[in-house]
């Protein structure tokens, strides 16, 4: 079954060859020009994968976002005005997957949803398939279950997006190791896709606010300037 991909943008220019460019691409897209008939929708027929905007009248992409992450993990692309960088950073602390800078190229946009699906059909699949399980990854305070896409502190659960789960189980796999931002990348992404450091960078700000939500005390990712990040052995 193709992916359903909802595409909420103002600019009519934007809705007409992007979705024209997804469709060709043998993906179902669903086009909405304000986040009011988008949240309205979700509601009724929730997508695989939500593209959007951020500046928009009646309700921005922010204010989407942030209703949206009240009931649904579902991923989300954030369109961006070129050097915005405010609005990338703030949208990925919200909880978008990623971003694409405007003006951008079909292909890379493409590329960005096709990853992201593969990430979130993999989660999916190790649940529901009867094969043998993820196995869990035990350090310290920190229970990972890649099975079922479960992260647990002390014992308090704490929701991640796919994103920001591969980038904590590629950290926690070997605590006390060093990973670089490529390696992270590489992690999270799993192809030849271009992500800028700075998506990593929100990404890890993104999950150490989280974890701090059930833990204020947290402080078991690291930063080493100039290196990379990595998951501190208790």
């Amino acid at each position: 079954m193709s992916a359903s991909i909802a595409l909420v943008d103002d600019d009519r220019n934007i809705l007409t060859s992007v979705s024209m460019a997804l469709q060709a691409e043998g993906f179902v897209v669903r086009i909405y020009s304000d986040g009011e008939a988008a949240l309205k929708a979700f509601a009724e027929n929730a997508p695989d994968l939500v593209v959007l905007d951020i500046k928009m009248p009646k309700i921005d992409g922010m204010e989407v976002l942030r209703r949206l992450r009240e009931k649904s993990q579902v991923p989300v692309i954030f369109l961006t005005s070129k050097d915005d960088e405010l609005d990338e950073a703030l949208g990925l602390a919200m909880g978008a997957d990623d971003y694409i800078a405007k003006p951008f190229s079909l292909r890379l946009l493409t590329a960005r949803i096709r990853a992201i699906l593969r990430r979130t059909d993999a989660a999916l699949s190790s649940a529901t398939e009867e094969q043998p399980p993820a196995e869990r990854i035990v350090r310290g305070r920190l229970d990972m279950d890649p099975a079922r896409h479960k992260v647990r502190w002390g014992g308090e659960e704490v929701v991640l997006t796919v994103t920001e789960f591969m980038i904590l189980e590629a950290l926690a796999q070997r605590p006390g190791f060093v990973k670089s931002r490529d390696q992270l990348m590489d992690a999270a992404y799993q192809d030849d896709v271009y992500v800028d450091d700075r998506t990593i960078d929100s990404h890890i700000k993104r999950l150490r606010r989280k974890f701090r939500q059930v833990d204020p005390e947290f402080k078991a990712i690291e930063t080493l300037y100039g290196v990379g990040y990595r998951f501190g052995e208790e």
